[in-house]
């Protein structure tokens, strides 16, 4: 259960990089099938709005007509908006959710057939979808708490008017409860099912660790706000290749989980980890103090792995970054620090160099 909640805590903090996905969508060439289908909404909505408009049970009078008019005129404009320019960003994503969300509710309120407009809410889990994929469970959570306080005021209008349903308070509950399980489980379901897969693909199998693009994902955002400044440490296992080739694959692999744990527990709870490939692992973190001595931490720890049949080693590689006051170029850092690691690999192994130090740090 406390495994399950630290998951859940993980997944709500865990906030979704619209950049990032828009960038892997991009580079998969997916976003004129999705631009496409987006703006396909947008003129069923219209469809939905007209029809509902000549309908005896939808929308009549003066402000039933403006109002049908008004979000005639957004679908258009959403559907063009998708169709004809770019990939919105972020901030333009969330106003056109908020504005759809505004104009399905509009419509459900104003039509004349209280359970037309009960139905009519079944809409906002569309745009719940697209927020669930695009904008993670906080954005989902604003989203889910709209439809639900639609549901209810469309339902209280639904029992205490007249026509389909007046007076059946069965009828009211039934509908709220149909929405909430929809809003209110399913997509948060999604969400949460969404998330645990894209997490997969960005961990290593082997370690558990972050992956390459892992890292990729989570470096840009890794927070600076600390004070202290930041470290990148780059850890590469001496003479592996005659570990693997002495005592077998199953033995080598034993080694690099034993090393991944090793790693974890001794940086920082805070600090990312991740397993770049074969036997080389990364370690970002918070830099503590100047002096801070992360590198030898980290070597000491692989140094000494104990129940092992021969002598694990690592030699390590520090880049740092003194907070004063501008934004390190993370990738800048990554490349001293793995030039640093290659310079305590020439010098014998099992040692620390630090990016502009030039004599390894050895033990």
């Amino acid at each position: 259960m406390n495994d399950g909640g630290l998951m859940v805590r993980s997944w709500w903090r865990d906030r979704i990089d619209y950049d990032w996905l828009v960038d892997t969508l991009r580079s998969h060439r997916a976003l004129g099938t999705l631009q496409g289908m987006l703006g396909g909404a947008g003129v069923v909505m219209l469809v939905i709005t007209v029809v509902a408009a000549m309908s005896p049970s939808g929308q009549n009078g003066a402000v039933g007509l403006v109002q049908a008019g008004i979000v005639a005129g957004l679908a258009v404009l959403w559907s063009l908006r998708w169709w004809l320019l770019s990939w919105p960003r972020e901030v333009e994503s969330l106003i056109w959710v908020a504005a759809a969300d505004l104009a399905i509710t509009a419509n459900n309120i104003l039509v004349q057939d209280r359970l037309l407009g009960a139905m009519g809410s079944a809409l906002l889990v569309t745009t719940g979808g697209y927020v669930t994929i695009f904008h993670g469970p906080r954005y989902l959570l604003l989203h889910i708490g709209w439809s639900l306080l639609s549901i209810l005021l469309l339902s209280a209008m639904l029992v205490c008017g007249t026509g389909h349903g007046a007076g059946d308070i069965g009828l009211g509950v039934v509908v709220v409860l149909v929405s909430f399980v929809v809003d209110g489980f399913i997509l948060p379901l999604v969400q949460f099912c969404y998330w645990i897969l894209r997490r997969d693909a960005l961990s290593d199998p082997l370690t558990g660790l972050m992956n390459r693009r892992g890292m990729e994902y989570y470096l840009p955002r890794f927070p600076r706000d600390k004070g202290g400044g930041m470290y990148i440490a780059t850890v590469d296992l001496d003479r592996f290749k005659t570990i693997n080739d002495t005592y077998g694959h199953s033995f080598g692999d034993e080694v690099l989980m034993r090393t991944a744990q090793r790693l974890r527990a001794s940086a920082d709870p805070d600090a990312l980890v991740v397993r770049t490939g074969g036997e080389e692992f990364v370690i970002v973190g918070h830099l503590r103090d100047v002096r801070d001595a992360v590198g030898e931490r980290l070597r000491g720890a692989i140094e000494t792995m104990p129940d092992l049949p021969v002598p694990v080693t690592a030699s390590v590689g520090i880049a740092l970054w003194a907070d004063t006051g501008g934004d390190p170029a993370c990738c800048n850092l990554l490349q001293l620090s793995d030039t640093a690691m290659y310079e305590a690999k020439r010098g014998g192994g099992n040692a620390v160099v630090v990016a502009g130090e030039r004599v390894p740090i050895r033990r």
